[in-house]
């Protein structure tokens, strides 16, 4: 059998059919994660009329799973360097799609937002384990490509989701929404063990030989430690558009909650799939000419999203609007397909499911407040001017992130090729 051996993870043998193989069965699982948490958001009308949510709780159903979601993340990643990542990632889908599936059957805004922290709980054991397990069986000059495809399933899930919740919603379904996803989670649970079983998984006592905790590892890093400042800044934009933008439309436009629901991702997402494939391509072809390459991409994605922000919360007409945001969804792809990887360029291959859930905290905890501003300052500041607010933030966040490569980025990526 063709076999390789990953560059930094040498106790992890895949050929590349099973590798490939890896990213499809992941790919859908991770498709299901985002389709569940995100079919809430295009209920909100709905839940304010059943359960008499205010707006700031409706807020909180955001922020509340993302807060959650933040703690658990890194917690998830230390567990994910030190025992089966393949257990951890089937115990997530399990639990996760059981509490989507409970979720149907609430009846008051306090259970809504305790199972929205369930899912936070569920869902944070996934990403951290997924990321790492297909970086440990992709060499550097692949890692990329392999991670944006899996991306892709992100924003298949959120457009699906919003769509099929609203959709739902405006039937008087928004329930069954919830059956459906959940049952859907459970059923896939059986084929996802039985192909993760045969995926040969790292050794862990192997791979971290003098068991320090990731954490000490990662925080002298210093271009690891900028990301972790750099990405909250850029997902409080995407979760500013993810929880509020169909809302804003609704209200803005006259739409209904299945129209404003599409627009406020059909637009966004499907760009931003072109943008995630293109700049995964684009950053392992250009690594080889700058191994800083995955930094650069992302340093122009945070400048050329910030205008569309702008604009998107400032258009009149709903085709400008359009336009805006299928400008942001191509250029954040650049960051969000990146992100991953460059992280794993400068910090030690037995710390990358713990790196993956720092990110993923430092993102999640600003994110939930990007869902609960939105809800706090929505009839006093407005959506239109936090969008301009977050633009002046990306900017600034770019700025940094070029510094960043001028004076750190060597230092650590040799420190860490050693």
């Amino acid at each position: 059998m063709n076999q390789r051996r990953n560059s930094g993870d040498p106790q992890l043998l895949v050929s590349a059919r099973q590798a490939t193989t890896l990213v499809a069965f992941i790919w859908f699982a991770y498709f299901l994660n985002y389709a569940d948490r995100q079919a809430v958001f295009s209920m909100f009308p709905s839940l304010k009329t059943d359960l008499g949510m205010t707006d700031k709780q409706l807020g909180l159903t955001g922020a509340i799973f993302l807060w959650v979601y933040a703690i658990g993340c890194p917690i998830a990643g230390q567990l994910a360097d030190r025992f089966s990542k393949k257990r951890l990632i089937l115990l997530s889908l399990f639990i996760w799609s059981l509490t989507t599936l409970a979720t149907g059957f609430v009846g008051s805004a306090i259970i809504m937002l305790t199972l929205r922290a369930m899912m936070g709980i569920s869902e944070s054991m996934f990403m951290p384990t997924a990321i790492a397990l297909i970086a440990n069986t992709h060499p550097s000059s692949l890692r990329s490509r392999a991670i944006s495809v899996l991306t892709t399933a992100q924003i298949t899930g959120t457009v699906v989701g919003s769509w099929f919740g609203g959709w739902m919603a405006d039937r008087g379904q928004w329930r069954i929404a919830f059956f459906v996803l959940g049952i859907v989670g459970l059923l896939y649970v059986v084929p996802y063990f039985y192909f993760l079983r045969k995926v040969n998984d790292i050794n862990p006592s192997q791979t971290n030989k003098n068991n320090r905790p990731s954490f000490l590892i990662l925080i002298k890093v210093r271009t690891f430690l900028l990301l972790c400042l750099v990405f909250p800044v850029f997902v409080f934009g995407i979760w500013l558009l993810y929880g509020w933008l169909p809302t804003f439309l609704h209200d803005k436009f006259a739409l209904n909650q299945s129209d404003a629901a599409l627009n406020a991702t059909i637009f966004v997402q499907c760009t931003t799939a072109i943008g995630i494939l293109g700049g995964g391509f684009l950053a392992d072809a250009l690594y080889r000419v700058t191994k800083a390459s995955r930094l650069w991409l992302m340093t122009a994605s945070l400048i050329l999203c910030a205008p569309c922000l702008y604009a998107l919360g400032n258009s009149d007409a709903l085709n400008s609007t359009r336009f805006a945001a299928a400008g942001f969804g191509l250029f954040s792809g650049l960051l969000m397909g990146n992100i991953f990887p460059a992280a794993f360029d400068v910090v030690p291959a037995e710390t990358r499911a713990s790196a993956v859930g720092l990110l993923n905290f430092c993102g999640a905890v600003m994110s939930g407040f990007a869902a609960l501003f939105g809800g706090l300052f929505k009839q006093t500041v407005g959506i239109d001017r936090l969008l301009s607010f977050t633009a002046i933030a990306y900017i600034l966040a770019g700025g940094a992130l070029f510094l960043g490569i001028k004076k750190l980025f060597s230092t650590d990526y040799i420190n860490t090729s050693a």
